[in-house]
C-alpha cells in the first residue's frame, strides 16, 4: 500500500462574475449536514468522555449516517457485511449497487494505518473504490484502487474533526457533504477527488519540467534580468524548488 496522499487545497482565483447556484438537492443536502453537525458535539462529547466502547461508537456513527448523512437505514446501510470471509461494520448501497466500506473505532481510539488496511482490504475484495473510516469524531476519505502487479494505490481524500473549532463549520459540512448519500450517488466525491489529483505534486511536477514550461519561464527570467539562463541550469533549478 503506498503511502496517503496529502491533500493540498486549490486556491482558486477571484471569479469576474458569481458562481451558479448549487442545485436544490445540494443546498438541501448542506443544510441538513450544517444543522446535524451542530447537533453532533454534545453526543460527541459525551461519548468521549466516558470513553465508549466501540459498540457504543457505531449507535452514533449509525446516527451520524442516518440523520446527518442522509442514508435510509435500511436500504442504504447493511451492518456487519460479509466480505469473503471477513466482515466490514458497514458496506453502503445506493440503487442496489455496492458503493463503499466504513470500518469504525472507538471514540477514544486514535485511526492508524492497521486501521486503514482492514477497510483496504474489504474495499479491494469487493471491487469498491470508496472506504470511509471513522471513530465518529474524526472521519476519514479514502479512494482506493487496484494496481495490476502491484501494492494498491490508496489516496487520503479528506479528514474532518467535527470537533476541531478551528475548522470552519462551512468546511466541515462541505466535506462532510461529499460522502453523504447525495454527495456519493451525484459523484461529488470524485469530483473532489478529480479537482485535488489534477494539482497534486504527481501532476504537476512533470508538466513544470517540460520543455515548454521551462521555456516560457526561461523566457520571462530574461525580460525580468536581462539574463540568459542555461536551460540545463533552469531545470536542475526547478528540481531542486520541486523537492528531487
Amino acid at each position: 500500500m503506498s503511502d496517503s496522499q496529502e491533500i493540498v487545497p486549490a486556491v482558486a482565483a477571484a471569479p469576474k462574475s458569481a458562481a451558479p447556484a448549487a442545485p436544490k438537492w445540494e443546498q438541501s443536502a448542506k443544510t441538513r449536514v450544517s444543522a446535524g453537525l451542530k447537533k453532533l458535539v454534545k453526543p460527541t462529547l459525551m461519548l468521549k468522555e466516558k470513553d465508549a466502547a466501540e459498540a457504543d461508537t457505531r449507535h452514533l456513527v449509525t446516527d451520524i449516517l442516518v440523520d446527518v448523512l442522509g442514508y435510509d437505514k435500511y436500504e442504504n446501510l447493511t451492518a456487519e457485511f460479509a466480505v469473503k470471509g471477513d466482515w466490514a461494520d458497514y458496506g453502503i448501497r445506493i440503487d442496489k449497487q455496492l458503493l463503499a466500506f466504513i470500518e469504525v473505532k472507538r471514540i477514544t481510539q486514535k485511526l492508524s494505518a492497521s486501521h486503514l488496511k482492514q477497510v483496504e482490504s474489504y474495499a479491494l475484495k469487493e471491487g469498491v473504490q470508496w472506504a470511509f473510516l471513522t471513530n465518529a469524531q474524526v472521519w476519514q476519505a479514502y479512494h482506493v484502487m487496484p494496481v495490476k502487479g502491484q501494492q494498491s494505490e490508496v489516496t487520503l481524500i479528506f479528514e474532518v474533526d467535527i470537533l476541531d473549532e478551528n475548522l470552519k463549520p462551512s468546511t466541515k459540512t462541505d466535506l462532510m457533504f461529499l460522502i453523504s448519500k447525495e454527495g456519493l450517488s451525484k459523484g461529488r466525491l470524485a469530483e473532489y477527488l478529480s479537482a485535488q489529483n489534477a494539482i497534486s505534486p504527481k501532476t504537476l511536477k512533470p508538466i513544470f519540467l517540460s520543455d515548454d514550461v521551462l521555456a516560457a519561464v526561461r523566457k520571462e527570467i530574461k525580460r525580468k534580468t536581462k539574463f540568459t539562463v542555461d536551460p540545463k541550469d533552469l531545470k536542475q533549478a526547478v528540481k531542486r524548488i520541486l523537492g528531487e
